[in-house]
């Protein structure tokens, strides 16, 4: 299992800020984030950077077992 963490848009849209789901590639868990919380999820994970245990990954980046998932959307700022 992994810890899958939500901030700003994406814990609203999922409606919680974490979760533990199972491991897999980065597109796999995020096929489960959208299985488990709709689309407004997946509108959201279009914009979303992924960070395993703090490096960013692609779809194909393994997330293995006992990692924390950040999902980040974009960020407001100056």
């Amino acid at each position: 299992m992994i810890t899958v963490r939500y901030f700003a848009a994406a814990a609203e849209a999922a409606g919680i800020e974490s979760e533990l789901l199972a491991a897999g590639t980065a597109d796999a868990v995020r096929e489960s984030m959208v299985a488990t919380h709709g689309p407004a999820l997946a509108r959201v994970l279009e914009r979303c950077s992924l960070l395993a245990d703090g490096v960013r990954v692609d779809g194909t980046t393994p997330v293995p077992d006992g990692a924390t998932l950040d999902v980040l959307p974009p960020f407001a700022g100056g």
